[in-house]
């Protein structure tokens, strides 16, 4: 239950839309593969007490619908024409997705077409400002060696009915939105627009955020990746620190509204000394503030290493009482690094106490890598999974990790709320315990 901070009695219906009965035998039943039945489920909740829990409010617990390769399916492969959309910002494993997707469609059910819409939800509106990108397995056959998308993205909303006429004109019957929370929100409508129609076109969605900030989904594809790319980022400011009297290494890692990434880099680079995130807001002075922690560790060590989420900066976000948004309508946070960054070499200047301060953000140069292994084998499984689930003819969902399994996860969960780091669970007190920095 910590995973997502959600009781039973709040939970959304678990049972996943589907467009009709599959009577069609799966092409794959020829390679004599081990097929999933509709009947296996794996539990939501794991824990003894959770379980205890969600026994109060029904008979059976909540369960997810098991992912993998039905033996019947939904679509007639050979006359169906599937589109790919990618939305948000640039994400390690993009390629990876794209690429599994259209590989698996054409080559395990040789479906007739796979398109890919450019720039995001704006490539699937009658203003497009490219046309779609016909996908063959020569087209994709390297991108996943490569960091980026090469359908490229865009933020922000579009007319649901502008889209499926788009997906009409065009024959799609199966379309796969890759994105995060907002983007989902954007699949939502328009498959209720789809759904309101009465057309049978399949919405099936792959979460992407790096943040690892999505409900109900145990990881996302990139946040490992990130995690591995910070790595090199703390050791150069620890280096940097213990390069100089008083130095201090100022690292700012990704994590608009959760800590993962902050956290678990952490865990991974026992030189951090002080790691914050947005879950657990920190005292910058006064008694026992962070500045004055700070100038102690410095008198006693003289270095120090500090991580900081960018998410950190929300308490000054509101500009003359405004909070200023980017298009998908994310709140626009204040530079956290570079305010961190001033304030402390203020509060040592005016102690008159000499400190050689090193500021490292490296978010940008993480979110545009190639994966790295771990996230590179969990993009082809993610997308194997989307493309049987899709074959189906399942909709409105979402293909996620829960419990070491892949399972079918149903786009109202994810978009219930953000998954984020609880401040007094396990995972913040392993590391706070590590740094050894306490609680504010």
């Amino acid at each position: 239950m910590d995973a997502f901070n959600l009781r039973p009695d709040e939970l959304p219906d678990l049972a996943i839309d589907t467009l009709g009965l599959p009577k069609i035998e799966s092409p794959l039943t020829e390679g004599g593969r081990n097929f999933v039945d509709d009947s296996e489920k794996v539990l939501l909740y794991t824990h003894s007490e959770d379980l205890k829990t969600s026994n109060d409010y029904g008979t059976e617990p909540p369960m997810f619908e098991r992912a993998g390769p039905r033996r019947n399916i939904f679509f007639e492969p050979e006359k169906l024409t599937c589109g790919i959309v990618t939305c948000g910002g640039l994400c390690p494993g993009l390629n990876d997705v794209i690429r599994t997707i259209t590989l698996s469609l054409l080559w395990q059910y040789n479906v007739k077409a796979v398109y890919g819409f450019r720039y995001g939800y704006m490539g699937l509106t009658s203003k497009a400002p490219k046309e779609p990108l016909l996908l063959t397995p020569e087209s994709v056959d390297e991108i996943h060696l490569k960091g980026g998308d090469i359908l490229s993205s865009s933020r922000g909303p579009q007319e649901p009915d502008d889209m499926v006429d788009t997906l009409e004109k065009m024959g799609i019957e199966l379309l796969f939105v890759i994105g995060g929370d907002g983007t989902l929100r954007g699949a939502h409508d328009l498959n209720a627009t789809i759904k309101k129609r009465g057309l049978k076109i399949s919405v099936i969605g792959i979460p992407k955020t790096i943040d690892n900030d999505i409900c109900g989904i145990e990881q996302s594809f990139g946040f490992s990746t990130a995690v591995e790319a910070a790595r090199p980022a703390i050791l150069c400011a620890h280096a940097e620190a213990k390069g100089a009297w008083n130095g201090i290494g100022l690292v700012k890692l990704m994590g608009r509204d959760s800590g993962f990434i902050s956290a678990y880099a952490t865990l991974a680079n026992s030189e951090v000394n002080f790691c914050f995130i947005p879950e657990a807001p920190f005292v910058l002075e006064g008694e026992n503030g962070f500045l004055q922690t700070l100038e102690k560790r410095l008198d006693k060590k003289h270095h120090a290493v500090i991580v900081v989420a960018e998410g950190v900066g929300r308490q000054i976000a509101a500009i003359n009482g405004v909070q200023k948004k980017d298009a998908s309508g994310n709140v626009i946070r204040e530079d956290i690094g570079l305010i961190l960054k001033e304030r402390i070499i203020q509060y040592f200047a005016e102690k008159n106490k000499p400190v050689s301060l090193k500021y490292i953000d490296p978010s940008y140069m993480i979110r545009s890598l190639p994966t790295d292994s771990n996230d590179a084998a969990f993009c082809v499984l993610l997308g194997q999974n989307a493309v049987h689930a899709g074959m189906s003819g399942r909709t409105n969902m979402v293909v996620g990790y829960w419990n070491q399994y892949f399972v079918h996860i149903p786009i109202a969960l994810t978009i219930l709320k953000k998954k984020k780091v609880d401040p007094d669970g396990h995972l913040w007190q392993t590391v706070l315990e590590t740094t050894g920095q306490g609680r504010w």
